[in-house]
């Protein structure tokens, strides 16, 4: 029987011998994010042709997401929108992800032209490979129209990649 290549790695490799251990280690894994980040780089720019020329409002969260497979991401923001700031929750989920990060999150709102329309469920094809920090940029949308155009700063150890959804909901 054939020894496979991770464990010959780690019988004959020392860390710190010049290897890039996540491509040995997770060569599948590396292979899925570089998919999924070329997938967003075709998508993204369809995405901003959409987006109005000027903001309506401004958007700050925190989320945290702790991830075996399937992730789980939650949190909380603040929506500032007719000169008024608007607490929300955040719930969501990502289909493949490993490991558990911290972000935080801020940047415009467009297409907004009622509080109600806010609320609901984003979308977007995600890649994140944190190691300590990273850093990103992001465009959401929901089905009421709604586009939030986001940079972000995460720190935790998570690799993920595919689709990932997240809701917000307005408090009372």
């Amino acid at each position: 029987m054939q020894e496979s290549s991770y464990n010959s790695i780690s019988k004959n490799t020392k860390l710190g011998e010049g290897y890039d251990v996540m491509t040995m280690v997770f060569p599948r894994i590396n292979a899925l994010v570089s998919g999924t980040m070329a997938a967003m780089l075709v998508s993204s720019p369809a995405l901003a042709r959409e987006m109005p020329a000027k903001p309506v409002g401004h958007v700050s969260f925190e989320t945290h997401s702790a991830d075996v497979g399937v992730g789980y991401t939650w949190g909380e923001g603040k929506l500032t929108y007719g000169h008024h700031t608007y607490r929300f929750k955040i719930k969501g989920g990502n289909a493949v992800s490993l490991g558990y990060s911290s972000l935080k999150a801020e940047g415009e709102v467009y297409n907004l032209k009622h509080l109600r329309d806010f609320d609901g469920a984003y979308g977007a094809v995600t890649a994140e490979a944190t190691m300590s920090k990273g850093v990103g940029a992001s465009l959401l949308k929901n089905s009421n129209g709604v586009r939030l155009k986001l940079k972000s700063k995460a720190t935790g150890a998570r690799l993920a990649a595919g689709l990932q959804g997240v809701s917000f909901e307005i408090e009372n």
